[in-house]
C-alpha cells in the first residue's frame, strides 16, 4: 500500500467520530480557499491528496471540513447534493460535509463477514435503490443508496459449505429528521445499537432488521440470498449495511434507474 493510500484509509477507518467538533472554533482566514478550491479542482479532487491535505494541521483540516470536502462532493454527485442540501437546512447535507464525501467515497466494509473497509473506486447511488429500502408507510421519504460493493467472505466467518460473496451498501436520507423512518424508530421506541456506530460520522445507529423495517423488495434490488441482509441508520441520517449475495445466473439482468456515479 502506498503512503497516500494509507494516510487515506487511516483517516477514514477511524469511524468519523466529532469530525463537527474539528471545524468550531478555528480560525481558517489565514488561507486562501480559492487557491486550494482550484488545485484541487486541476487534480479531479483527488481523495488521497484531500486527506493528506486534512492531516497535515489544524488550519488545513478546517479549510477542509469547511469548503473542500463540499466541492468534492458537488462534483462527484451534483445532483445528489442539490437534493440533500434543499430545504430548512439548505446548504447543509446530513452529518456535514466530510462524513458525506466519506460516504460517497469509502465502502464501510462488513464487520460480521471479516471485510474491512476501504476506498471505492466506483460508486453508484441512486433514489431507485433507496426506494427499495423504505416501507410502504415510508415511501415518501428521500434514500439515496449505494449498489452492494463485493467482497469474498473472510475465511474466519465463512462456513464451510457457504462460498457467498458479501456485499456491503451504504446510503443517506434528505431530510432525515423530518422523516417516516425517523417516526416510525422514535414512535417504536427502537434503541440504538449498544456496539455498532455510524462509520460515516461516529453518531449512534438504530438497527432497521431489530426494528423490523427490513423489506423484500431490499433483498431483491441487492440480489441477497435468503433475506440474509442487515442495515442500520444513524441519527443523521447515513445508513450502512451488509447481505450475502445470491448466486445469478447469466440470464439474469437489471433495469434502468437515476443513478448517480462517483
Amino acid at each position: 500500500m502506498t503512503v497516500s493510500k494509507a494516510i487515506a484509509a487511516d483517516e477514514w477507518s477511524s469511524g468519523g467520530r466529532c469530525i463537527g467538533a474539528r471545524i468550531r472554533g478555528v480560525n481558517v482566514g489565514i488561507l486562501d480557499e480559492q487557491v486550494l478550491t482550484l488545485v484541487f479542482r486541476s487534480i479531479s479532487w483527488d481523495p488521497r491528496a484531500l486527506c493528506a491535505l486534512a492531516r497535515a494541521c489544524r488550519r488545513l483540516r478546517a479549510v477542509a471540513d469547511r469548503v473542500l470536502w463540499r466541492e468534492l462532493c458537488v462534483a462527484r454527485a451534483p445532483r445528489m447534493v442539490a437534493e440533500l442540501s434543499t430545504g430548512p437546512s439548505s446548504g447543509r447535507v446530513p452529518g456535514g460535509w466530510p462524513a458525506l464525501a466519506k460516504l460517497l467515497l469509502f465502502c464501510c466494509g462488513a464487520a460480521g463477514a471479516g471485510v474491512p473497509g476501504h476506498l471505492a473506486a466506483f460508486s453508484r447511488f441512486s433514489k431507485t435503490s433507496g426506494r427499495s429500502f423504505l416501507s410502504r408507510r415510508c415511501a415518501g421519504d428521500l434514500l439515496y443508496a449505494s449498489d452492494p460493493c463485493e467482497h469474498a467472505m473472510a475465511a474466519a466467518a465463512a462456513d464451510d459449505d457457504d462460498d457467498d460473496d458479501v456485499g456491503a451498501y451504504r446510503g443517506v436520507f434528505g431530510g432525515f429528521m423530518r422523516s417516516r423512518t425517523r417516526a416510525c424508530l422514535v414512535g417504536g421506541h427502537a434503541p440504538l445499537e449498544p456496539r455498532v456506530r455510524c462509520p460515516c460520522c461516529g453518531a449512534g445507529v438504530w438497527s432497521l432488521t431489530d426494528a423490523g423495517l427490513v423489506q423484500r423488495s431490499a433483498c431483491r434490488r441487492l440480489g441477497a440470498r435468503d433475506g440474509r441482509l442487515v442495515y442500520f441508520v444513524c441519527v443523521s441520517g447515513h445508513l450502512h449495511g451488509s447481505c450475502w449475495l445470491a448466486r445469478l445466473s447469466s440470464s439474469d439482468g437489471g433495469g434502468g434507474d437515476d443513478s448517480h456515479n462517483d
